[in-house]
């Protein structure tokens, strides 16, 4: 698996976290920023992160900002993408399970390093159930065509 990961300034210290997870886990990432605490605007970092998905450079992609709420609304315009925020472990499960999401969003005010390492595991971990789930899906991604 190879995960895109970026973050806005307010999502910085949990993407560096995040990055720790995958070297410990033994998944390769890109990197797309930022790098400062300085403000900048977290649309310039959630759509490279969704382009690589979209295009198959990487399998899945991860945003963070200060709420996962900005980020999750700018991946969502990308089509293609369905991210899903979650600040809990039983969501993050059930947005693979149920929604086979490829983009995670967090907030970094939200969630603390522990609980953002708990949930980026069980989202990465987690594979699509498909069944019954697929044929909603299917009808989710339809609506991109409207």
């Amino acid at each position: 698996m190879k995960v895109a990961i970026g973050s806005d300034h307010g999502g910085l210290q949990i993407k560096e976290e995040i990055k720790a997870l995958m070297d410990e886990l033994g998944i390769e990432y890109e990197d797309v920023g930022c790098e400062c605490t300085d403000s900048v605007d977290y649309p310039d970092y959630a759509l490279p992160v969704c382009e690589k998905v979209v295009s198959n450079e990487v399998d899945r992609g991860i945003l963070i900002c200060g709420t996962g709420i900005g980020m999750s609304i700018a991946a969502n315009k990308v089509k293609g993408i369905r991210c899903a925020l979650a600040h809990d472990t039983f969501s993050a499960k059930a947005t693979r399970e149920h929604n086979d999401t490829n983009v995670l969003a967090m907030g970094e005010r939200i969630v603390g390093p522990g609980l953002a390492r708990d949930i980026a595991k069980v989202w990465l971990e987690t594979e699509f159930e498909g069944g019954r789930h697929a044929r909603r899906v299917d009808k989710v991604m339809a609506i991109e065509n409207v």
